[in-house]
């Protein structure tokens, strides 16, 4: 569960940072020292649940509560000083869609400081046990069906090879695409026209913070990395450990298998039933979710292969270049040797793989 903390003193962070990190599958989405920030903040990234300060300089929790409610709704759970003396500002948070409420946890090692921490922990546990975090239901907050949805990698050679995929796609194919090209931000927009001309399908530089569209085609725009956030919104970030490429396949490829509602059918339904209760039917015709692919092209080095590797764990249709094709066999290599691929194509028949993959229909 990614856990946002938002308030204003540095050490009440930092404890309730140590206290969510006590807890296997707990993690940290971000922090904010006000409410204003947090706003910000949840809108580039909305977490699975917000714990919420009442009283903050620059914007309060009330106030804050109601916007992202507004704006990019996810749980809230106020986490204050004294829930007695601010009852009247708690009620008003919750009027604007705060969960509940609880003390903020006391520090220290004794009998009521551990309980304290219990008290925050166990609010924690119900909101995601009663699916407060579902993406299922996150999403239909947001007013957000996601589309179907290709993404590539590639690096040396790799242009090339772009157009050759692109350029036999029909201009309403139903789908959009999400490229990760290495190549520096001076040159991102010129690939972008350059690749406009080859295809009848838009495209376009990545817009930070936009969501992709049907029968458009994004690029990658800066030398920081592209990600997909857990709002299903496109963002950069220059954070991404130990790797040598920018943009990096590999961090574009994981963002995604993290956040985006996995085609595989049994991932589908296990996410139903833990979001309803109810198990799925016992039959089904394939969903045009199928048509997610994950594809892997020319490039040195083994960028993107860990990532299709994830994606395919998630259900997706993974494809990667193949050796007589490819300029450079390095990434595509990696992957095949990974077993990230599903399958291993020419780059004149990846086009065509991809236009029956979208035959699959519900």
């Amino acid at each position: 569960m990614r856990i946002a903390i938002v308030n204003d003193l540095a050490m009440a962070r930092e404890s309730l940072r140590r206290i969510i990190l006590s807890v296997p599958g707990h993690e940290i989405a971000w922090m904010a020292r006000d409410g204003d920030e947090a706003v910000k903040k949840s809108a580039a990234d909305v977490p699975d649940l917000i714990l919420m300060d009442l009283m903050m300089p620059v914007m309060d929790g009330v106030e804050a509560t109601r916007r992202i409610m507004t704006q990019s709704p996810c749980p809230i759970l106020v986490v204050t000083a004294t829930v007695n003396s601010n009852a009247a500002k708690v009620f008003e948070a919750m009027g604007h869609g705060a969960l509940d409420a609880v003390t903020i946890p006391m520090m220290g090692s004794g009998t009521e400081a551990q309980r304290s921490r219990y008290v925050l922990l166990r609010k924690i546990h119900i909101i995601a046990k009663l699916g407060g975090f579902c993406p299922e239901k996150k999403l239909e907050m947001l007013g957000f069906a996601p589309v179907p949805l290709i993404v590539i990698g590639s690096s040396t050679g790799g242009p090339r090879a772009l157009a050759e995929v692109i350029s036999g796609l029909p201009a309403d194919f139903g789908a959009a695409i999400a490229i990760v090209q290495h190549v520096d931000e001076r040159f991102s927009a010129g690939l972008a026209n350059w690749l406009d001309a080859q295809t009848p399908l838009q495209v376009q530089l990545v817009p930070e913070g936009g969501r992709p569209r049907i029968n458009t085609i994004y690029v990658a725009g800066t030398n920081d990395h592209l990600i997909f956030t857990s709002a299903l919104t496109f963002s950069y970030t220059s954070e991404a450990g130990d790797t040598p490429f920018r943009p990096s396949v590999d961090v574009f490829f994981k963002s995604i298998a993290r956040h985006w509602p996995s085609p595989g059918r049994e991932a589908r339904d296990e996410r139903r039933e833990a979001c309803t209760g109810h198990p799925p039917p016992l039959a089904r015709r394939p969903s045009s979710s199928s048509a997610n692919i994950a594809i892997l092209l020319t490039g040195m080095g083994r960028d993107g292969a860990e990532g299709l590797a994830a994606l395919r764990q998630a259900g997706w249709h993974t494809i990667a270049q193949d050796k007589a094709s490819s300029v450079v066999y390095g990434m595509p290599k990696a992957a095949k040797d990974l077993g990230a691929a599903v399958e291993i194509l020419s780059i004149r028949d990846i086009g065509p793989a991809i236009l029956s993959r979208m035959k699959i229909e519900d």
